[in-house]
């Protein structure tokens, strides 16, 4: 009988080695429409939206550009916790979950940074840049049913 793989150690968060899955996963796919899906609760009421232009911006930070400014920031401005699902098969089999909490940018220098970096086919569709960036400090993330980053101490950085 095959024993099971050994299970990961659970490290620091370090967003970086997802960022090629993470940053083309709008792109990699020519039949299927492939992002970033956004997970919010305003007042209890869940909902789920599609993020292009999600990115990892940096080790500890997850990024998009909110175009459609609903529900999605509606429910961030009452309850700033999210999950993001992103699965990309062209980079890796896994099914990563990131879990955080979400701000407006609120910094017209980063928000520039962060809008320099969003994809052309994403800012196709906001051609006269009304939406806002959208930066999201990872507490936890999951690879498939395994948690494998985690930060020691949730709310720090």
């Amino acid at each position: 009988m095959a024993s099971a793989p050994p299970v990961p150690p659970v490290t620091e968060i370090d967003l970086t080695p997802f960022a090629e899955i993470v940053d083309n996963a709008r792109t990699d796919h020519e039949q299927a429409l492939t992002t970033g899906l956004v997970a919010t609760s305003n007042e209890g009421q869940p909902d789920v939206a599609l993020k292009g232009s999600l990115m990892v911006w940096d080790k500890d930070h997850l990024a998009w550009w909110e175009r459609a400014k609903r529900e999605t920031l509606a429910a961030l401005a009452v309850n700033p916790r999210v999950a993001i699902f992103v699965r990309n098969p062209t980079r890796d089999r896994r099914t990563l979950r990131f879990y955080g909490e979400a701000r407006v940018v609120g910094e017209p220098q980063l928000t520039q940074r962060i809008w320099d970096r969003v994809l052309q086919v994403e800012k196709d569709t906001d051609k006269e840049r009304q939406g806002v960036a959208v930066l999201v400090r990872v507490d936890r993330v999951r690879a498939g049913p395994l948690e494998i980053q985690r930060r020691e101490s949730p709310g720090t950085s």
